[in-house]
């Protein structure tokens, strides 16, 4: 059975408990990171950390909790080689519902979980992804990671529906990302395009190292947003995101981008990245 953590206690998972009023359930108060798990350890804290000290300075949260020292004990508890570790901070629970928090704040609620999830060896690597275009219609404030996701799980939901693996969203004529992951292409001209951070998107912590190593491998990077038609004329597009990595897009709408397979470019900006995190 795995073991979870929940507010300091290292528990199974059936005995962790979250109360009714907790302001997460009540009025999604609450915050999260996910950090990918390969060989045994986690990767990428520093950009982790930073993106979550803001974003719960906008969910107005406070805590002070040695996350490091939690993940590296669940994953060693978990026996976890490769995967993911799932961290959440919430509002807390006061004594009864209400829009304010109470005064002084209810102490937050922390918890934390392992997922066992191939990353390296994923079908869908070398097949690429099949997504379409959707309306946005998710909340302005992008830029914080907060579980405000439900018209993410309902994009989510329509994709699969139609037969598609996910959705990227529309607004204002222009592609911000998809559900869950930052996109981006490599337009006709060998550039690789990918939307700026800001409100409209999340500040994804594999996108900083994915223009890194695009710039390493002496590409030209443009951070500006890009048209459907921008899209669908490109050589090739992907996305990145902690819990799959960089992963290849070859089909929007049912039209193929490029040549209908994985992208030269996105492979091997893909084996850069694995190899970036194993060598930390």
């Amino acid at each position: 059975m795995r073991t979870v953590w929940l507010n300091g206690e290292f528990l199974p998972e059936t005995e962790a408990k979250v109360p009714i009023f907790d302001r997460a359930l009540l009025f999604g108060q609450g915050v999260y990171e996910l950090t990918p798990v390969l060989d045994g350890h986690f990767c990428n804290w520093p950009h982790h950390a930073s993106r979550l000290e803001r974003s719960k300075a906008l969910a107005r949260i406070s805590d002070d909790t040695d996350w490091p020292a939690v993940i590296a004990q669940l994953i060693a508890r978990n026996n976890l080689t490769e995967g993911r570790v799932y961290l959440q901070i919430t509002g807390g629970a006061p004594d009864d519902r209400d829009f304010l928090s109470p005064r002084p704040p209810a102490p937050a609620t922390r918890f934390a979980f392992t997922q066992e999830a191939a990353l390296i060896d994923v079908p869908k690597a070398r097949t690429g992804l099949k997504v379409m275009l959707q309306q946005e219609g998710r909340w302005a404030l992008r830029s914080a990671k907060t579980t405000q996701l439900l018209y993410a799980v309902l994009a989510k939901e329509a994709a699969r529906e139609a037969g598609y693996d996910d959705a990227w969203f529309v607004e204002d004529g222009l592609i911000t990302e998809q559900t869950s992951a930052n996109a981006h292409i490599i337009d006709s001209r060998g550039v690789l395009v990918s939307h700026p951070v800001d409100y409209g998107v999340l500040p994804g912590v594999t996108r900083i190292c994915v223009l890194e190593i695009a710039r390493d491998m002496g590409l030209a990077v443009e951070e500006r947003a890009f048209t459907p038609e921008e899209l669908h004329a490109a050589r090739e597009a992907f996305v990145s995101a902690a819990g799959s990595l960089v992963l290849p897009v070859t089909e929007v709408d049912g039209l193929p981008i490029g040549n209908g397979g994985p992208g030269v470019l996105t492979a091997e900006i893909r084996q850069r990245y694995i190899a970036r995190l194993r060598a930390v």
